[in-house]
């Protein structure tokens, strides 16, 4: 992995497999639900992006299966992509930090910030 933060479509696919192997649809889904409906991945996009991460050596097949006379891939993370996922989920949560601490929130306060008056 690069030290480059990874673009968004990259980190919810690789979030998408994290938990369990899911096929092309069901990662369009949970990238869906993960995003809560702000990310709705075309089909042309989203299995370029899988072509894309299977080069890269993030996420693998973990099995092939023929449905409906058409064959269906499931994909899963590999070490790799786990490793890389994890090193991005902790960059973003130091950021996160970072901008809460700078804008005064105290408490778990995430919806109104509140915090210091700046002038």
């Amino acid at each position: 992995m690069s030290d480059r933060a990874m673009q968004e479509p990259t980190l919810l696919l690789l979030t998408a497999l994290a938990d369990e192997p899911r096929h092309g649809y069901a990662i369009a889904r949970e990238v869906e639900k993960i995003s809560d409906g702000r990310v709705k991945l075309r089909t042309g996009t989203l299995y370029g992006a899988l072509e894309r991460l299977l080069g890269q050596g993030l996420i693998e097949v973990h099995e092939e299966e023929v449905v409906d006379s058409r064959l269906r891939r499931t994909y899963t993370l590999t070490p790799a992509g786990r490793e890389g996922l994890g090193a991005e989920a902790k960059r973003i949560a130091a950021t996160a930090r970072e901008a809460t601490r700078r804008l005064g929130v105290t408490g778990e306060a995430t919806g109104g910030v509140t915090g210091r008056a700046t002038a």
